[in-house]
């Protein structure tokens, strides 16, 4: 049953051109092409790749962490109550004014006491400073060596400037090792990703991150055992290189540098648009949705990979209109208040932030403000309280 599955799923005319064959891409001659078999190195090297990780973050994150002198907020842990915990953890970490005061009366406490608790209970959760500095480290890293991978290859190569170069000889051309290795590569850091979402930082855009990997590990799986590769390998440079200023940018956000952080970010906003918004159109989805069709017919694979692509491409505009809304605060405020890229964050202080409210009680109001500032709120710290956009 299996088998017939497999034959089902791989039938020749769902993924190769009319007038070709599975047996046209057989090994022969010391010619290698690639064969769906080869992406089982994927499993092992994914977990490869979370162990560097986690090597990378501890021994490179965190020391550049605290070079930088990037500390983390002290934070006021919460007194034990399970009627506000239980609330918490089952119906929801911000209630409404209503639930307050219904809280607030079956524990004993004050409105003031219950809206501090939850304040507090939610800082509790929220990522450490240090955790997304060292997570960005590890990002901006690969994708470093990534893109200079891509660069190289396409140092000798036409694809970039001559596009339709990609089809010559296809679907026969030959598996190029560089090629290979780097898709091998890419396919375990985002499966990497998918196998640590739980605990990495968590953004607004968590969704379009989960949707935004899938269909890249599915076009990046499609496109090698299709050899659609020399198109791919386009796809993810014009990726790679947008994300690399993406992560330093975010780096400087956290490391509170001010001047480079706007230059950075201004820096990735231009990359972004000209990669993802500019060439990537004009040089990939024209390329497999009109030149494509000047040799070949339609098949199922062409709809399925252009299909793949414009759900990436819509992934990218959504990023971009979150790019430009940061933008237009940097332009009315003259500095980068969010965070940048796909991964949109929220501000770790966006509770302790909140005014201390005007009460009856003296006392009241001052040990508020001396609570706030026990846990080094300062007035003008509002920095990313939105994200920085981008995949």
């Amino acid at each position: 049953m299996l088998d017939a599955l497999y034959e089902s799923f791989w039938r020749t005319e769902y993924w190769i051109p009319p007038g070709y064959t599975w047996d046209d891409l057989e090994d022969s001659d010391g010619i290698t092409y690639p064969h769906p078999k080869d992406l089982m190195a994927v499993i092992p090297l994914t977990f490869v790749l979370i162990i560097i990780r986690c090597g990378t973050e501890r021994f490179i994150g965190l020391p550049l962490c605290r070079a930088l002198g990037v500390r983390d907020p002290i934070r006021m842990k919460v007194t034990p109550n399970p009627i506000l915990e239980s609330f918490f953890q089952s119906q929801s970490k911000n209630p409404q004014k209503d639930e307050l005061n219904n809280l607030a009366s079956q524990s004993s406490l004050s409105v003031r006491q219950a809206e501090c608790w939850f304040r507090r209970r939610r800082n509790q959760e929220r990522p450490l400073i240090s955790k997304k500095f060292s997570e960005a480290c590890w990002k901006f890293l690969f994708y470093s060596i990534s893109f200079s991978d891509g660069f190289f290859i396409f140092y000798n190569k036409t694809w970039f400037g001559q596009p339709e170069t990609v089809w010559i000889g296809y679907p026969k051309q030959p598996l190029q090792p560089a090629i290979y290795w780097w898709y091998l590569l890419e396919i375990s850091f985002y499966f990497s990703l998918l196998l640590t979402l739980t605990n990495d930082v968590k953004r607004k855009d968590f969704k379009e991150q989960v949707i935004h990997h899938v269909v890249t590990i599915t076009l990046l799986f499609f496109s090698y055992s299709a050899n659609f590769m020399h198109i791919g390998a386009l796809v993810l440079l014009l990726h790679d290189v947008s994300d690399i200023f993406m992560e330093a940018c975010k780096m400087l956000i956290y490391a509170k540098w001010s001047q480079a952080r706007d230059i950075m970010f201004i820096l990735f906003a231009v990359v972004f648009f000209i990669s993802r918004l500019i060439f990537f159109p004009i040089k990939v989805l024209y390329n497999t949705y009109y030149t494509f069709l000047t040799n070949y017919k339609y098949f199922f694979g062409y709809y399925f990979a252009n299909t793949l692509l414009t759900v990436l491409q819509i992934l990218n505009i959504f990023w971009f209109f979150l790019i430009l809304r940061m933008f237009y605060k940097f332009l009315s405020m003259g500095q980068v208040k969010n965070d940048v890229r796909s991964d949109i964050e929220e501000d770790d202080m966006s509770d302790e932030h909140s005014t201390v409210r005007q009460q009856s009680n003296g006392k009241s109001q001052s040990n508020d403000v001396t609570d706030l500032r026990a846990r080094g709120v300062r007035g003008s710290a509002q920095f990313a309280t939105e994200p920085i956009p981008v995949a």
